[in-house]
Formats: structure tokens, C-alpha cells, sequence
């Protein structure tokens, strides 16, 4: 029997101490703050949804407008934002490069924005139609420049002028026909033909003369002409 009853009373737990009863206290108190902060970000997820929806219905009622741009929000906000312009059958495109400072931009089905637009937007520049028009039109008339261009084949650049007819004047027009002769090799380099000298005649009579040209001056007569 003494046995019995100290087995039973050896599994029975033991009384909690003074420290986990405090530690029991803080982790309830702790499981009640977070109940109440999910029940506040429950309760202010509907209310942002509900001013969204407050805010596109006046969007969809206004006429004079086509496209609505929202301040940055948060990514949950985003996409509360996103549902509501879903549901109501509208378009709507995040822009911004920072996840705080990225901003929704809402448009209407009837008034869609071009690839042209987005992209502007992505580059956070305004949309100007008139730019873009110009910007587009340009563009098509150098993809038509292109297509003709290619058609027509490589082009042949050609001198406005013969530089021998621009430097006549200066040259000659029979100068660079000459030059050419000029510059033709000589078949009997080495060797100069008898027609090419100036002199014909042979050494000794060469010799002669000069010994008469002397002796003329000498006596002061003069030299006949030689044939």
C-alpha cells in the first residue's frame, strides 16, 4: 500500500515554481499583444480597402478623367490596390524602382496605355503624346530610309572630279602620262646607246680640234665652222 501511494505521488507533477509562473504570465501577456496587433492589421486592411474602393468608384464616375496615379504605398497595400482595380474591371501598373517609393497607376479599360507610355513611366519621365508622336514618326521615316536603302544597294562613291583635269593647270594635262613614260624601266639599263650622245665623234679627233681651236686663238684667227 506504501508503495502504491508512493508511485502515484512520484508521477504526479510537481507545483510550479515561482520563476515559471512568471515566465507562464509574460508568454500568455505576450499571445494577447500579438492577438490584438493582427487584429489592428486585420481591421486597417479593411479600412485601406475600403477608402481604395471609395477612391476608384470616384475614379470610374469621373469622365474627365482617364488615368489616376496614387501616392507610394507599401506592398501590401499595393496589392490590396491591385485586387480592387481587378474587381472593378480597370487596369492597373506599378512603377518605381524602390519597394518604398513605388506607386500605383490606374487606367481605364477604353483608355489602356501604349507599350510607348509603360515605358516612359518605368523610366520615371512623364508622358507626353505629342513627343511621342514626333518621336514616332521619326523613327518610321528612318526604318523607310532604311528599306530603300537597302533595296537600291551598296552605293558607289565616285570623285566629283578627276584631280589630273582639277590640277591642269598646274601640272599639265599630258604631266601624268608623261611621268608615267618616265618611269618605265630602261630594257638596256647599263648601256648607252650611240643615238642618246651628245658627242659622236672620236677621241683623237676630238683631240685635233681642241689642238686647232688653240693654235687659232694663238695666232687670232677664227675657227671655221665645223659641219
Amino acid at each position: 500500500m506504501a508503495d502504491l501511494l508512493g508511485s502515484i505521488l512520484s508521477s504526479m507533477e510537481k507545483p510550479p515554481s515561482l520563476g515559471d509562473q512568471e515566465t507562464r504570465r509574460k508568454a500568455r501577456e505576450q499571445a494577447t499583444r500579438l492577438k490584438k496587433l493582427q487584429e489592428q492589421e486585420k481591421q486597417q486592411k479593411v479600412e485601406f480597402r475600403k477608402r481604395m474602393e471609395k477612391e476608384v468608384s470616384d475614379f470610374i464616375q469621373d469622365s474627365g478623367q482617364i488615368k489616376k496615379k496614387f501616392q507610394p504605398m507599401n506592398k501590401i497595400e499595393r496589392s490590396i490596390l491591385h485586387d480592387v482595380v481587378e474587381v472593378a474591371g480597370l487596369t492597373s501598373f506599378s512603377f518605381g524602382e524602390d519597394d518604398d517609393c513605388r506607386y500605383v497607376m490606374i487606367f481605364k479599360k477604353e483608355f489602356a496605355p501604349s507599350d510607348e507610355e509603360l515605358e516612359s513611366y518605368r523610366h520615371g519621365e512623364e508622358w507626353d503624346p505629342q513627343k511621342a508622336e514626333e518621336k514616332r514618326k521619326l523613327k518610321e521615316l528612318a526604318q523607310q530610309q532604311e528599306e530603300e536603302a537597302a533595296q537600291q544597294g551598296p552605293v558607289v562613291v565616285s570623285p566629283a572630279s578627276d584631280y589630273k583635269d582639277k590640277y591642269s593647270h598646274l601640272i599639265g594635262k599630258g604631266a601624268a602620262k608623261d611621268a608615267a613614260h618616265m618611269l618605265e624601266a630602261n630594257k638596256t639599263y647599263g648601256c648607252v646607246p650611240v643615238a642618246n650622245k651628245r658627242d659622236t665623234r672620236s677621241i683623237e679627233e676630238a683631240m685635233n680640234e681642241i689642238r686647232a681651236k688653240k693654235r687659232l686663238r694663238q695666232s687670232g684667227e677664227e675657227l671655221p665652222p665645223t659641219s
